[in-house]
């Protein structure tokens, strides 16, 4: 199965400020995973570091792809 590609609208760097900003830290946690498999992490590896698990940032890149930040 291929990888599932993440949108590149926003830089990696971007979503990790926002995340700094974020008030929510569930959704601090979902950018700054997104952000490090951007940057070429592997999923596993992006997740572990945020605390979820590989299969739940494949669901929150799901619906980055399809809403952006709003689908977070």
């Amino acid at each position: 199965m291929p990888a599932l590609m993440i949108r590149e609208d926003m830089p990696p760097g971007e979503l990790r400020r926002l995340a700094k900003a974020e008030r929510d830290l569930r959704e601090a946690r979902r950018l700054l995973a997104i952000a490090a498999a951007l940057e070429g992490l592997s999923r596993e590896v992006a997740a572990r570091i945020v605390g979820m698990a590989r299969q739940t940032l494949r669901d929150w890149v799901i619906r980055y792809n399809r809403g952006g930040l709003a689908g977070l």
